[in-house]
């Protein structure tokens, strides 16, 4: 599966603790991510 331009740095900073699951979330308003990208990232589905 190809991701988005930002995934890597998403995930990162989600495993890293920099980002919380509502910063991840506002990474899909803004169009950095995907939603199923998202899931994939926190494990929780988006909504």
């Amino acid at each position: 599966m190809e991701h988005s331009n930002n995934y890597e740095k998403v995930k990162r900073y989600f495993d890293m603790k920099m980002w919380n699951e509502e910063r991840v979330r506002n990474a899909v308003i803004k169009n950095w991510i995907t939603a199923a990208e998202f899931e994939e990232i926190t494990g929780k589905a988006y909504q």
